[in-house]
């Protein structure tokens, strides 16, 4: 694998005017903030990851580099029905310009319909795939349909107990009715 083309240390602007496609996939241990998410750690779960890199012209006439990149995984997530674990399909498809500068970035990005990255020398491309699938993760992941009977009541015995004594209200109300 060429410098400019490893996932840890891209050479942006040389992966930019290669044009080839790089993809590969990792293990999910490689991705500690998306492996924290999963409610149990398959040890077969890996992340797939396709970029390609171009060079675009700017509205200044400026040839740009441009990262189109997609990511997926399956992970297990927590169902917020049953609270089981649900294997979930997570994925995304994005497209980000570099700019020269951080403070490039924040003037152009009111402006821009594009997500912008900031131009570095070594870009890691794996945090960036990290990042978007962190992001694509589902609110509030749920089977189709749970694989058991959902409990959709709570027994708490306090509760219970609490309803066995006599409602102080009913003696005021016995105070206030006439004796004949």
């Amino acid at each position: 694998m060429a410098t400019s083309t490893n996932p840890r240390k891209l050479a942006v602007s040389a992966f930019a005017l290669e044009q080839a496609p790089l993809q590969g996939q990792a293990p999910l241990t490689q991705f500690p903030r998306l492996a924290d998410e999963a409610v149990r750690a398959a040890a077969d779960a890996a992340v797939h990851f396709q970029a390609l890199g171009s060079m675009r012209t700017d509205s200044a006439g400026a040839a740009v580099p441009w990262l189109a990149l997609q990511g997926r995984v399956h992970i297990d997530l927590v169902c917020q029905r049953c609270l089981e674990p649900v294997t979930t399909l997570v994925e995304f498809d994005r497209e980000f310009r570099f700019v020269e500068s951080e403070e490039a970035a924040l003037a152009q990005d009111e402006d821009s319909e594009e997500d912008l990255l900031v131009h570095c020398p070594q870009f890691d491309l794996l945090e960036l795939v990290e990042d978007e699938l962190l992001m694509a993760l589902p609110v509030a992941p749920k089977h189709e349909k749970c694989p058991g009977d959902l409990k959709l009541s709570a027994a708490d015995a306090d509760f219970e107990a609490a309803s066995d004594r006599p409602n102080p209200f009913a003696k005021l109300a016995q105070l206030k009715t006439p004796k004949s």
